[in-house]
């Protein structure tokens, strides 16, 4: 009988060879409650990431554009999906987890907390915040986790997709009026410094961070990954014609990098905390979807059980291996 010491053992070697942990194979509770815990969170963000663009579907300003962000929120909300079904594998229960949401207990990303103010964001959204996630979902792919590794892949592909309608988008407005390129830039102001924080505290104020890079879970560190978005966005900035609002923006020729401000962590935890613009809007909104679509949840367990049932074979009465109808059956007993 294998032990737990010896179990352990294969997890670790399993994780060292850069290898996948499947759902069926052991795990330690605490990697176990890990990933719940952050795959739910990227969950819950796909879902109410929803919200803020969704804003715009019945003003965009042309059918062309309608369709696209129709296709976009639609494809955030097949994310979230994705998302819950690998915590289902982990012992988690759909339920379980948008009731801890709607609790408070679980968390989504911070940057879905500010406001769209105009369909320029809708914009900015895709090029910034979709660009920050791509840079934090691509390394996912290679999570130690099978069903949220490969879950990723096709996350990313679509991801990629977002970033560059957004981009496009933000384009087409910069070839336009005067007014129109403020708009792209006061946009731009808005969202960068809560798109920097979107990668999580600094490294230094990240309890999980090292436990999740041991595990093969995450394989860069906040402030990497931070650092790799700032040196992807300049360039493109420069090429959309857009600034950002940071005085001391710059390239570090000894680091190869850009250096760059610190985000306001004040801000940061006062949204994490529920103190943000829209987080009391969100979780309310959610709430109120949750409730109102009850029915279809109960509707559909019902249709499954029924469909189930269904398929069932009948219960004649045979014995265990026998077919068809018993000697005593009659033609008119069968039709019943």
């Amino acid at each position: 009988m294998t032990t737990e010491a010896q179990l352990e053992a294969q997890f670790a070697d399993t994780i060292e060879a850069k290898d996948r942990i499947e759902p069926r194979d052991w795990m330690p509770e605490a990697y176990r409650k890990t990933l719940i815990r952050q795959v739910a969170q990227h969950a819950h963000s796909e879902i109410i990431g929803m919200q803020p663009e969704g804003n715009w579907i019945t003003r965009a300003p042309s059918l062309r554009r309608k369709a696209i962000l129709l296709a976009k929120v639609q494809d955030e909300a097949g994310h979230g999906l994705y998302l819950y079904s690998a915590a289902e594998t982990l012992g988690a229960s759909r339920n379980e987890l948008t009731e801890k949401l709607i609790a408070g207990k679980q968390k989504y990303s911070s940057i879905f907390n500010y406001p769209t103010l105009s369909y320029t964001d809708v914009g900015t959204i895709g090029w910034l915040v979709d660009g920050a996630a791509i840079c934090n979902q691509v390394p996912l792919c290679r999570t130690s986790f099978g069903p949220y590794g490969r879950a990723m892949i096709r996350v990313c592909k679509e991801e990629s997709f977002h970033q560059r309608q957004g981009y496009e988008l933000l384009m087409t407005m910069m070839r336009g009026t005067d007014e129109q390129r403020e708009m792209v830039q006061e946009s731009v102001n808005r969202f960068w410094w809560p798109a920097l924080m979107m990668f999580g505290p600094p490294d230094d104020d990240s309890p999980n961070t090292a436990q999740s890079m041991e595990w093969g879970i995450k394989t860069h560190t906040n402030d990497e990954l931070r650092q790799k978005f700032v040196d992807m966005s300049i360039p493109q900035a420069e090429a959309l014609g857009v600034t950002f609002p940071d005085e001391n923006l710059k390239w570090n020729e000894e680091r190869g990098h850009y250096d760059f401000s610190t985000p306001d962590w004040d801000e940061f935890w006062s949204v994490v905390k529920g103190n943000g613009p829209c987080n009391d809007q969100r979780i309310a909104h959610r709430k109120r979807a949750w409730d109102e679509g009850a029915w279809v949840r109960e509707a559909a367990l019902a249709f499954a059980e029924q469909s189930a049932e269904a398929a069932a074979p009948a219960q004649t009465g045979s014995a265990p291996g026998q077919t068809g109808s018993s000697p005593a059956t009659t033609t008119e007993e069968t039709a019943k």
